[in-house]
């Protein structure tokens, strides 16, 4: 689906955008009359991506990629385009997800500790840290949410993020890392997940579910069929096998959305889509993640992800090119739908308050290293602190991690692909995204 389409559809054929289903051939999913949890208090599925650059979705204006089921997503939910991750890695990607906060203010700016996956104290010091904070599943736990993790989760056992149920083991000593037993969710189907909501809406409990397959992330092994859609002699192997699972990952979005409407809970359903990080899929040995500016990286290609929300009866289906959104703003949205105030430390904004949103200035984030080289001091491994105010977005190195590089100013209206960068053209505008980024995080 091309933006033109998009617009055309969402604009004079909003209300028919409403009732259309997740998938082209099911019924259509109009908000549910015969809901069996309570009204007041919306169920809440929370999809996340996992290493998928923003523009590859045909809603997004691939022009290979095929997404219908997030396509038809996109169709009945409020679609901000301009939306962004503080940091593109995994697991503070995640953290922040959970818990609304920013890495630096969450404790997990890397996916390991300094050593790395073998430093099983590192690890342990890691999830203890994280267990201590008020996640999602443990606020919404607090007034009478039942939770269930599924795939990516790094933080142990699911019990200790808040969650009632879950998929992953987190045991070290068994092989847990970052899923383990989770990461076969949407690979091997979602009995699980299904299972788990069948089980919620018997108890008459309302639930929250968080949905971070192992998809479309490497290994790129996706079925033989969707591979043979993007095979083509024009076109590498590796590129098709990413493709492809673009598309595998959108069919598990498909299965899980129509599982929700058979079972009549679309019209309680509060659904938010967000991708982890983005990702630049290479056709040959890769030059090194920061040659690709995608994953780990401030670049556009590692921290732009669409953001999605879906709530028939409470979100009127429309596609803002405009507004900045951060996942800094998922915990505040969803504790506000369902009747619950963010904590005081969350800096995000309820994504469903238009004038909240409309008052926004800025956004702001920042890149580490891969592994953490100091649990007690975030700034350890800071790479760049970043800044996007309008259309201008300003790149911050830290010197002693990057000694040498200058600041680096972009035009994303003019220069989405940061291909240019106008830092010495406008040296007032880098003096005040500076300061901007400075009293957001000074990071000494």
């Amino acid at each position: 689906m091309d933006r033109r389409t998009f617009l055309k559809l969402t604009g004079a054929g909003a209300a028919a955008g409403l009732v259309r289903s997740a998938s082209p051939q099911a019924a259509p999913a109009q908000a549910d009359q015969a809901d069996q949890t309570d009204p007041k208090r919306p169920n809440v599925v929370l999809i996340i991506s996992d290493d998928q650059a923003w523009t590859d979705y045909g809603f997004m204006g691939h022009k290979v990629v095929r997404t219908p089921r997030l396509d038809r997503l996109a169709l009945q939910s409020l679609v901000l385009t301009r939306g962004y991750v503080p940091t593109a890695l995994c697991r503070p990607s995640l953290a922040t997800i959970c818990t609304g906060l920013y890495p630096h203010r969450h404790g997990t700016v890397g996916n390991d500790p300094n050593g790395g996956a073998g430093n099983l104290a590192g690890r342990e010091q890691m999830i203890a840290q994280f267990e201590k904070l008020p996640t999602l599943p443990r606020l919404l736990g607090r007034a009478g949410y039942v939770s269930f993790q599924s795939g990516k989760w790094w933080e142990g056992n699911p019990a200790r993020g808040g969650f009632t149920a879950g998929m992953t083991h987190g045991d070290p000593k068994r092989g847990g890392r970052h899923g383990d037993a989770g990461l076969t969710i949407g690979r091997q189907g979602l009995k699980p997940i299904l299972d788990f909501i069948d089980g919620a809406t018997k108890d008459r409990k309302p639930f929250f579910l968080w949905y971070a397959p192992f998809l479309p992330h490497q290994p790129h092994n996706p079925p033989q069929r969707l591979l043979d859609k993007y095979a083509a002699a024009d076109r590498p192997l590796a590129i098709a096998k990413y493709y492809a699972m673009c598309e595998w990952f959108d069919e598990t979005c498909g299965e899980l959305l129509d599982g929700l409407q058979e079972r009549g809970l679309t019209g309680n359903t509060l659904v938010v889509y967000v991708c982890d990080n983005g990702w630049v899929q290479w056709a040959g040995k890769s030059p090194g993640f920061e040659a690709l500016r995608g994953k780990r990286t401030a670049y556009e290609r590692g921290v732009r992800t669409p953001i999605m929300v879906r709530w028939p009866g409470h979100v009127t289906p429309r596609r803002d090119e405009t507004t900045l959104a951060s996942s800094i703003d998922i915990a505040p949205t969803v504790l506000a739908a369902c009747g619950l105030k963010p904590t005081a430390d969350m800096p995000g904004l309820d994504l469903l308050d238009a004038d909240a949103m409309a008052k926004r200035k800025a956004i702001f984030g920042a890149s580490f290293e891969h592994n953490i080289a100091d649990l007690s001091n975030p700034a350890s491994g800071l790479r760049r602190r970043w800044g996007i105010e309008g259309r201008w977005k300003l790149l911050l190195p830290n010197p002693a991690r990057l000694p040498g590089e200058k600041p680096r100013l972009y035009d994303l209206l003019a220069d989405p692909h940061e291909e240019k960068d106008l830092a010495a053209e406008q040296p007032d505008k880098v003096k005040h995204l500076t300061a901007l980024i400075n009293q957001w995080w000074p990071a000494k």
